[in-house]
């Protein structure tokens, strides 16, 4: 891998990304078409709601994820280091971007020891790209990517239609669900496999998990599209063809169910469009067990890590007024509260 190359593309993602409207989804996610039933009588004080919960080993003290965002570029070291000690702070999760280029380069983007040191008690998630399991070296690479930054379990993100659109991009996948069998066989740590925008159907996460995958994250519709993420750093003709795929996808909400249906005892994480608090609680009501939130925490990651506290400590307040607002005094309760159609 050329690493000037490589840092440059991930530079572009995060200016696109942060641009906003042009590379959003088309589709919509699919939460305004559902709406937790008020309730006027909660008898419950707000302050003692509770929103822990546990994955992995890990205890939460709220059930949100800050998603994978970035890999290489050296922004990303900053960025990197934000988020880790808002996660830490917080009490919730983190995941961190493809750890590809700090792997097979001298780049580390601060994802190196010094990362799991900023926040040595959530839970931390690796990532490495599917179509990098093909060459050999998948398990070799993942072991890396797990030692690298301590994590309790290595996200595999699956971006076929990214990868189709991207130049230069990964188009053979032929063999990747018998690498990702093999490689959670061979893993120390559990796997979670995700989508980046496009949704995970219920057919597609049976077969990952009988293939050994431990957490499924739907990383639906509705959200940041990569197809025209990379239309947008490419040719006139690499625009074209992306443009096509802009409202391509299954909505969050869709796969949520889907794959809560198909997978009932899998933890499950959900992300793609989960624009507050409200959007989250109403995720964790079709079945997630998390709720994992990116591009809409960028912003925050560049500036500071008391500005990614902020915008998570405002979300986590959005769902535990939800809860309350619902009579929900735990996770549990809000899955069986009341649902109206938006």
């Amino acid at each position: 891998m050329d690493e000037n190359e490589a840092g440059r593309r991930k530079e572009d993602h995060i200016d696109i990304v942060l641009s906003g409207g042009r590379v959003a989804s088309r589709a919509d996610a699919g939460f305004d078409r559902l709406r937790l039933l008020h309730n006027a009588l909660p008898e419950l004080d707000l302050a003692d709601v509770c929103l822990e919960t546990r994955l992995l080993g890990r205890t939460l003290r709220a059930p949100l994820l800050i998603s994978a965002m970035t890999g290489g570029p050296k922004r990303a070291e900053a960025i990197n280091a934000h988020l880790a000690e808002a996660a830490q702070a917080l009490g919730i999760g983190l995941a961190v971007g493809s750890q590809r280029i700090a792997i097979e380069t001298a780049a580390s983007a601060g994802l190196g020891a010094a990362l799991r040191r900023r926040a040595p008690d959530i839970l931390l998630l690796g990532n490495l790209g599917a179509a990098q399991l093909l060459d050999g070296k998948g398990v070799e690479r993942a072991r890396r990517a797990v030692e690298m930054i301590g994590a309790d379990a290595l996200v595999i993100h699956l971006n076929p239609l990214q990868e189709a659109i991207q130049e230069g991009g990964d188009r053979n996948w032929r063999g990747v669900l018998k690498e990702i069998e093999a490689l959670a066989r061979a893993l120390a740590v559990p796997l979670v496999a995700k989508e980046v925008g496009f949704g995970l159907s219920g057919a597609a996460a049976a077969q990952l998990v009988a293939a050994g995958v431990a957490v499924i994250d739907v990383a639906g519709a509705g959200g940041t599209n990569w197809a025209l993420v990379e239309g947008a750093r490419g040719t006139g003709r690499t625009r074209a063809i992306a443009a096509a795929f802009a409202g391509w996808g299954i909505p969050t909400a869709d796969a949520i169910r889907d794959v809560r249906a198909a997978c009932p005892d899998v933890p499950l994480i959900a992300s793609g469009g989960v624009r507050d608090g409200v959007d989250a609680a109403k995720a964790l009501h079709l079945g997630a067990d998390l709720v994992g939130q990116a591009a809409g925490t960028l912003d925050a990651a560049v500036t500071s890590t008391e500005a990614v506290v902020e915008h998570f400590s405002v979300l986590e307040a959005q769902l535990r007024i939800a809860c309350f607002a619902t009579g929900a005094a735990d996770l549990a309760a809000l899955r069986r509260v009341p649902v109206q159609a938006g």
